[in-house]
């Protein structure tokens, strides 16, 4: 099945409602150094910020995730991105509060929206006939790599051209228009299986856990490389601007790494070990980042990076 077959008014509707919602997400990270990075100890208080953010998605997903039902996912959805938009609107409004405040804030804006990109993309399966599925995750990944190419750009180019509470403004904007577009999107999608009780949706969930594990090392590195990079670039001599560039250079690789992989379905090899391979290539391209002294070798080692990272989350 070709990518043509998925350019329909309601799969174009369901991108555009997408990337409302995924941009502020993909933005946050370097948006919260950014935020914070002319206080004292700035980077410091920004990558805590940007920890307290981490920690917000990770508790709020198992807890968010059991409760996503399929007949009652708009609201459940909207809800999410209605608590995101308040706290990312409350950091560009509040800017120099107290550190507590911004981080209380960081943890809502993390936490909220959550469980939203597991529900769209179960929208989005349900939306396609079954023979297009790995073709509609693919153009799902090229898409979430696409926004995380214009991500950093966008955070970067705000922060330092206009100012460091701009992005942080716009995310807030970009999730209440998102949260808006699902009256656009289908109410629900249909469940495949009978519902199991609260125990048994535990189990199921916890015996994938070889998946987490391997998702949390994939994600842990690209996060590290995301906020150390500017503090990188500066002790290296290297512009502060080309942290938003080498960044969009990471996932514009990742979006060909998606088209590539979904081009076929039958590459060699059991799943678990196509993943375990890609991430390792991944480790590689990321450590060649510590390591390698120009931003030229930095843009060419994240573009490896990203090119194999995209399918690796594709297998998992």
């Amino acid at each position: 099945m070709s990518y043509r077959a998925l350019l329909t008014r309601p799969v174009l509707t369901w991108c555009a409602v997408t990337a409302a919602a995924r941009m502020p997400v993909a933005m946050a990270p370097l948006a919260l150094v950014f935020l914070v990075r002319e206080r004292p100890g700035g980077y410091s208080l920004g990558a805590v910020l940007a920890a307290v953010y981490v920690i917000g998605e990770i508790l709020a997903a198992p807890v968010l995730g059991l409760r996503m039902r399929a007949e009652r996912a708009r609201p459940q959805m909207a809800g999410g991105l209605a608590v995101g938009a308040a706290g990312f609107a409350g950091l560009g409004l509040a800017p120099g509060a107290h550190p507590v405040v911004l981080g209380v804030l960081a943890f809502l804006a993390g936490a909220g929206p959550v469980a939203v990109s597991a529900g769209l993309r179960a929208l989005l399966t349900g939306m396609v006939p079954e023979r297009s599925v790995t073709q509609a995750l693919s153009l799902e990944s090229m898409l979430t790599f696409g926004i995380w190419a214009a991500a950093p750009a966008l955070a970067t180019g705000l922060a330092l051209g206009a100012a460091p509470a701009a992005p942080l403004l716009l995310q807030a904007v970009l999730m209440t228009a998102g949260l808006a577009g699902l009256w656009l999107l289908p109410a629900g999608w249909s469940a495949e299986a009978p519902e199991k009780d609260a125990p048994g949706r535990r189990r199921a969930l916890l015996a994938a856990w070889p998946v987490y594990v391997l998702g949390a090392a994939s994600l842990t590195l690209l996060a590290l490389a995301e906020l150390i990079l500017p503090a990188l670039l500066e002790q290296r001599g290297i512009g502060l601007g080309w942290a938003g560039p080498l960044l969009a250079g990471f996932s514009l690789g990742s979006v060909a790494g998606s088209f590539l992989y979904g081009l076929r379905s039958d590459w060699p090899g059991p799943l678990p070990a196509q993943s375990l391979l890609l991430v390792l290539g991944v480790t590689a391209g990321v450590t060649a980042v510590a390591l390698l002294p120009g931003a030229v070798a930095l843009g060419v080692a994240l573009a490896a990076a990203g090119l194999l990272q995209a399918p690796a989350m594709l297998t998992r």
